[in-house]
């Protein structure tokens, strides 16, 4: 897929986004808004899975370890055809099929549930793990955010991962810099961060997370490593699309009222537009 549909695809899922935020009038902003294109790519152009057969035992394993961003989740797995979009406008509505974080049991694509930070990388690099003992030649990917990083559970995963050469595994950092109550590097600054992964093992790939070339080279980079677990370590505007919302830790768990909704909407449509005239 190129560019230009890839970015396409994004502004929907960035649309979608807004629409079921305001609809529930609760939920994560910022970081469902920054990691769309990051999950447009990797659901669209890389991934190998079956929505109509989520459980097919040949599909690469996708996990969400900060998962109060799952409404960008929740949009691109409904994008593909895994679960109907008309799901989106129920959030976090009682006995909806999605809730505040993701439920392995209950929606389609889903495989692990969501909640306590730092749990998901664990599990992913468990089953990236049990792959390779098995021989078997699926990947293993999980997204975390940057602030989940201040856990200590996530560097005993990382450790983990890279003493077992896990070189099915990609972890996906969102670098965005914001955390509930604050900026990363006011709360616990984190850098050198690319150097405390290659000290753990790790094969380290840095990029803007809004790149989507970029994001598929480093996805078929990480695929061809060998000996070794890939961190991208992808730079991205929280709140991304919608100006209002950018690089503003406030944005982490709130929501837009219906006018900042509608706003949010005409400002993405309008970039829509432009993505329709440039030539990638």
């Amino acid at each position: 897929m190129n560019n230009k549909e890839l970015a396409l695809l994004s502004n929907t899922a960035r649309q979608e986004i807004i629409k079921m935020l305001v609809r529930s009038k609760s939920g994560h902003t910022a970081g469902s808004l920054g990691m769309a294109d990051i999950f447009i790519t990797l659901y669209y152009d890389h991934a190998k899975t079956d929505a109509k057969n989520p459980g097919w035992e040949g599909r690469d394993y996708v996990y969400l370890s900060n998962g109060h961003i799952c409404p960008v989740w929740y949009t691109t797995l409904a994008m593909r055809g895994f679960f109907s979009i008309d799901e989106l406008s129920r959030l976090r509505q009682i006995n909806s099929l999605l809730q505040g974080h993701p439920h392995n049991e209950t929606i389609p694509g889903i495989e692990n549930s969501g909640g306590p930070l730092g749990q998901g990388i664990s599990q992913a690099a468990g089953c990236a793990l049990a792959l390779q003992r098995d021989k078997k030649p699926n990947r293993v990917y999980c997204m975390l955010g940057d602030g989940e990083l201040d856990e200590g559970q996530v560097w005993e995963a990382f450790m983990f991962a890279g003493k077992y050469k896990l070189d099915n595994l990609t972890a996906i950092v969102d670098r965005n810099n914001i955390q509930i109550d604050g900026y990363t590097t006011d709360v616990m600054d984190l850098e050198p961060l690319a150097d405390k992964f290659r000290a753990f093992n790790w094969n380290v790939i840095a990029l803007s997370g809004h790149d989507h070339g970029a994001i598929k080279k480093a996805l078929a980079k990480a695929a061809s490593t060998r000996g070794k677990p890939t961190v991208i370590i992808a730079k991205t505007t929280p709140g991304k699309g919608v100006k209002a919302f950018e690089d503003k830790y406030e944005w982490h768990g709130k929501t837009p009222s219906e006018e900042e909704g509608k706003r949010a909407l005409e400002e993405l449509q309008a970039e829509r537009a432009n993505i329709e005239k440039r030539w990638f």
